[in-house]
């Protein structure tokens, strides 16, 4: 009896084993677009679950290791990033400066630093968010834009993630 019940138990252990890999069914990354109205401050984070990040290292740094503990790797990973997300502002294209990378066990997490012309903080903010379509095709990147006290959200799937949408020109939100 005793027997029976451990090789039910073990049965019941493998056929469970995979439900943990099947949660995660799609993949997704978070971006916040934070543009400082008195300063003309942008601030740009991202934020990718590690569990995807790191696999798609084979094919963003195929001679580095699949591993986020690998610096050959992550050098190409900031690379992969600054290409595949743009950020534009009255027409001009905002330069991003990376100012800080954490390497977590569940998240990656970039943050990046520009400026615009405080006389443009309220024109149409167009964004490309193309991060890691070109290697999942279910990939759905959000990304929050927030200004004058207000936020608007665009999604980047695999099949528009590499056009550019837009945040239309801003007024400043009443309380």
């Amino acid at each position: 009896m005793i027997r029976r019940a451990a090789v039910l138990i073990a049965a019941a252990g493998l056929a469970l084993a995979p439900l943990p890999a099947a949660a995660h069914r799609g993949h997704g990354a978070l971006s916040v677009v934070e543009i400082d109205a008195k300063t003309g401050a942008v601030t740009v984070s991202h934020r990718v679950p590690a569990h995807d990040a790191e696999p798609a290292l084979a094919a963003i740094a195929p001679d580095a290791q699949t591993s986020l503990d690998d610096p050959e790797a992550v050098e190409a990973l900031k690379r992969y990033m600054a290409k595949r997300f743009d950020l534009t502002v009255a027409d001009k294209p905002v330069a991003l400066t990376l100012k800080d990378m954490t390497l977590g066990a569940d998240e990656v997490r970039l943050e990046y630093a520009g400026r615009v012309a405080t006389a443009d903080v309220a024109a149409t903010v167009s964004v490309r968010a193309a991060m890691f379509a070109d290697i999942y095709g279910d990939e759905v990147n959000q990304v929050n834009v927030r200004r004058l006290g207000v936020t608007r959200t665009l999604i980047f799937n695999g099949s528009n993630a590499g056009d550019p949408q837009t945040v239309d020109a801003a007024s400043p939100s009443r309380p």
